[in-house]
């Protein structure tokens, strides 16, 4: 049945991005509405073969709207989505607003779709380098129980918004001249650089993006005590997340039983050509929706055969945030 749709951040990097997966998916939609700050009201934006026009987002933006996106910010949809809910949508947030809330799912369709019925009128999408290590890692773990993680992620800079493309671009270029690099929004330079996720350091030591792919990972596996550790890195990447994982698992397991496994799992694509070293890279993972799979190799520090490697590659704009929302509402009832 064809939806009443909204999205919220409509002019945004990732706004932008759900117009084109609704386009590609053909999601039945008997109406479109684009809603964005006042300093975005009144843009004009092309749709399949309409032109919309962008309207401010008002607590009265919602009326007969059946499916909510949101995708504006987190102090935003803490703002707006309750008024969304009460006006009898179903919101979608992709911040992380409301991801570790008690009662409100938060959602990789290929691991825990059963949870979208339990909404009370708002699902969470997970961050974005949460689900690209879930798709791979969830169906190991239902084949040989996970008992711990180890990921470390190399994200690209548009993860922060379109903002990191312009800034890498103007550093790219700066530096090509020989010109000063200028620093604007990323604490330092990204240009010839990589450094520690821009996001806050918690209490623990560790900062936002690491916490939040713990925190999440437990949560969406149901798993509240499982063993992960995560280290976040902003790398001079346009577009697409890698990450490097180390697996244990509860027993003995074979590269060629993860292989054979993840061939069957859905949202993946394995690339593992060891003759010609041809792995995982962000440049062949940008504008897909499925999850780059590679390296997958024993740990040869453990003498048990209960360890193994992999490294990834995903869409952090796709399937860590446009893609995996739609697929949400694919499934809603």
């Amino acid at each position: 049945m064809s939806k009443n749709v909204a999205i919220v951040g409509a002019t945004g990097a990732v706004g932008h991005e759900f117009l084109v997966v609704l386009a590609e998916r053909n999601f039945p939609m008997s109406s479109l509405r684009l809603l964005a700050s006042g300093r975005s009201a009144g843009k004009l934006v092309k749709f399949q073969n309409q032109t919309l026009e962008v309207a401010e987002l008002t607590k009265n933006s919602f009326d007969g709207i059946d499916i909510a996106f949101f995708s504006a910010g987190g102090s935003i949809s803490k703002e707006f989505a309750p008024a969304a809910v009460a006006a009898g949508a179903v919101v979608i947030d992709n911040t992380s607003a409301f991801r570790m809330k008690e009662g409100i799912p938060l959602v990789v369709p290929e691991v825990n779709p059963e949870q979208i019925k339990k909404h009370n009128g708002l699902i969470a999408n997970p961050n974005c380098s949460t689900i690209i290590m879930n798709v791979p890692v969830w169906p190991l773990h239902k084949a040989n129980r996970i008992r711990r993680i180890i990921v470390s992620t190399y994200q690209a800079v548009s993860g922060a918004g379109a903002w990191g493309l312009y800034e890498l671009e103007a550093q790219i270029k700066a530096y090509a001249a020989g010109a000063a690099v200028a620093r604007e929004k990323f604490p330092h330079q990204i240009v010839n650089n990589l450094f520690s996720h821009n996001s806050k350091i918690a209490e623990n030591g560790y900062n936002e993006e690491e916490n939040k792919m713990v925190l999440e990972t437990r949560k969406i596996f149901g798993e509240p005590k499982m063993m992960i550790t995560a280290t976040c890195v902003r790398v001079p990447v346009p577009r697409a997340h890698s990450e490097s994982i180390n697996l244990e698992f509860e027993r003995p397991i074979t590269p060629e039983q993860v292989r054979e496994i993840l061939k069957k799992a859905p949202g993946i694509r394995i690339v593992d050509d060891q003759e010609k070293n041809h792995f995982p890279m962000p440049m062949e993972a940008s504008g897909q929706d499925n999850v780059l799979v590679g390296r997958v190799r024993q740990d040869i520090s453990r003498e048990d055969g209960r360890g193994i490697d992999l490294f990834v590659s995903g869409d952090q704009i796709r399937k860590g945030a446009a893609s995996n929302a739609v697929q949400i509402a694919e499934l809603l009832k």
